[in-house]
Parts: C-alpha cells; structure tokens; sequence
C-alpha cells in the first residue's frame, strides 16, 4: 500500500478526531516529511484535512465514506457470495471490471470506486467523477444470452438504478432512453454496458454494468452545471451501493421474463415526445443533421420505437437499438 493510501487510511479510522504528523509518522513507521506530502497531496485530490497547531491532522467525520464492510451488510441473504472491490481512486471501473474478467475471475463481482479519473460513459464520452460526491460501480455478471440483447440489459440496468435511488429520494424520477436517469429534468445517473468476449469462441463470457451516480452536491464543469444534478439529501452511499446491486440482481434473475419492461415505459420520459435522433455515425459529431421523430414505445427487447416525422421516410415506423436520442417538448 503506498505512502499516501496509509496515511489515509489512519486518518480515516480517526475521522473527526486530531492525529498529529509525529504520532502518524510513528505508526506508519515513516518520516514526518512523507506524512506532509502524504497530506498535502490528498488535500490536491479534494480531501478536506484540517490541520492546526498543536491540534494535529483531522479528516472530516460528517463524510460519508464508503466501506466494504458497509456494503456487505446492506447485501440480501441470496447475494453473500457477492465480492467487493473497493478502491479511493480508479481511472474506470468499468475499466478494471473488464481487467478482472480478462483474468478469469468469477462473476458476481461489484468493483466500487470513490474517484474517477477518467470515468467513461456511452460513445467514448468522459463521465465527471469528483471524490466524495458520486458513487462510481460496475457489476461484472454472467451474462444468459448474447450481447444482441445489449439494449434489454441496460433497459433492467435503468430499472434497478431507478428502483435504488427511490429509496433515498422523493424527486421525480424519470428514465430517458437508454441508458440516463433523470430527476426532475436533470440527469443524475448514466449507465453503461459492455462485453467481456472470449476470442477464441467468440462468445461473451462476462457482462459489465457501470452505473455513475451522483449522490452528492459537487462543483460540476461549466458544460455539465445546466444539465447534471445530484439525489442529495442525508443517506449512505454504502446503502445505495448494496441497493443497486439487490435490485439489479433481483431483475437479472429473471431477465427473459421481461416483466421490468412495462416499469420501464412507465419512467420513460421519452414516449409521445418529439426527439432527435442520431445514428451512430453521426454521434460523435453534434453538427450531423438528426432525425426527426416521434417516440412510440419500448419493444420487448428494449428497442426504442419511433416514426420518422420528415421526408424521405416521414411516416416510416423504425426501431432504434443504437444510437442517442435528445429530447423537444411537442408544442401545443
């Protein structure tokens, strides 16, 4: 464990209480030097350390800091063989969830992350991870059938995130296809989902689910700070953590029932709305000129259902299973 995640880790089992550089430096069995950069270089990562004279270090008590320990408690009985993998800091946990498969590893495995460094979502896009604030998870599972069901996985994903998050909120929860959760008109979730692909066979040996949260208040980039809020209010990210994976493995039993669908067309926030439509082609370029249509519905595998509403192909009936989609309000 390197220098900076032992300090951390003393001062977290002291949180809200004064430890001072010497008596750190003695039970680490360091130099009181590599406790100041130690401190000073969590303090750059936005963890908030007093310090006065005399008084020692002291790390925050009202934090809500996440706790493998915490997590398993909040798992249901079925789920005890559920393995925990917690990390301060991850480039992904999407990321080393795939690494871990790629290891042959079990399935059942939830890889936790306090802090993203380079946290993706859908289309290679960043995913904003401050510390402290979010709840960064990815579940590696076993998948029961192949990834042309990609977009019914994230559809139950969505689901499970939304049923989670009405535990500790009142706010008004809405799913926009496929994969955002919104509360109140802000996003406040994104998921995503991806393979772990056996090159010999060709088959998928694992399914990733990513789920960014943000529980928290935090002070999100110029670009972000109109259109991502947080679930606030006072609750344990811990909780939350055990609750996505109950809830997602509550679904994922059963997953060929399809029985979250009609829950899901319920959350929509897109059904009888006007959209654009970008094809895949044209996401990773804003300036592409989209389709306009009008959402239908949810077929029964997650599709998207919509009817193109200009010509060549006004009137046509198509299924979206790629893609993104933005949202105009019908005028009326």
């Amino acid at each position: 464990m390197a220098t900076k995640e032992r300090v951390f880790k003393a001062l977290k089992e002291n949180k809200g209480k004064a430890v001072s550089g010497e008596s750190l430096a003695r039970s680490l069995d360091i130099s009181r030097t590599a406790v100041w950069k130690a401190i000073k270089s969590l303090r750059n990562e936005g963890y908030p350390i007093e310090a006065g004279t005399n008084k020692g270090y002291i790390l925050a008590a009202h934090l809500d800091y996440l706790s493998e320990d915490s997590i398993i408690a909040g798992l249901d009985e079925d789920l005890s063989d559920f393995s925990i993998h917690l990390y301060e800091t991850l480039e992904s946990t999407n990321k080393t969830a795939k690494e871990m498969a790629f290891k042959d590893v079990d399935y059942n495995i939830a890889v936790i992350a306090d802090h993203q460094t380079r946290g993706r979502g859908r289309l290679g896009r960043d995913f904003f991870s401050p510390k402290g604030s979010g709840l960064y998870i990815s579940l590696l599972l076993k998948p029961s059938f192949d990834m042309s069901k990609s977009v019914l996985i994230t559809t139950a994903a969505a689901v499970a995130a939304v049923r989670a998050i009405k535990k500790f909120s009142d706010g008004d929860l809405k799913i926009k296809w496929v994969n955002d959760i919104y509360m109140d008109d802000k996003k406040i979730c994104g998921i995503l989902t991806e393979a772990v692909t056996d090159f010999e066979t060709g088959q998928i040996q694992h399914i990733v689910l990513g789920f960014g949260i943000n529980c928290f208040e935090a002070e999100y980039p110029e670009d972000l700070s109109q259109k991502a809020s947080f679930i606030g209010g006072n609750f344990s990210r811990n909780k939350l953590a055990a609750d996505i994976i109950n809830e997602t493995m509550k679904i994922f039993k059963n997953i060929e029932s399809r029985k979250f669908l009609e829950e899901y067309k319920n959350l929509s926030m897109v059904i009888d709305k006007e959209i654009d439509v970008y094809k895949p082609a044209a996401c990773a370029s804003r300036t592409a000129v989209p389709i306009k249509a009008l959402a239908l519905g949810i077929d029964s595998d997650g599709g998207l259902i919509i009817r193109h509403e200009e010509d060549p192909y006004k009137g046509h009936i198509e299924t979206l299973n790629s893609g993104e989609i933005s949202i105009r309000v019908k005028k009326t």
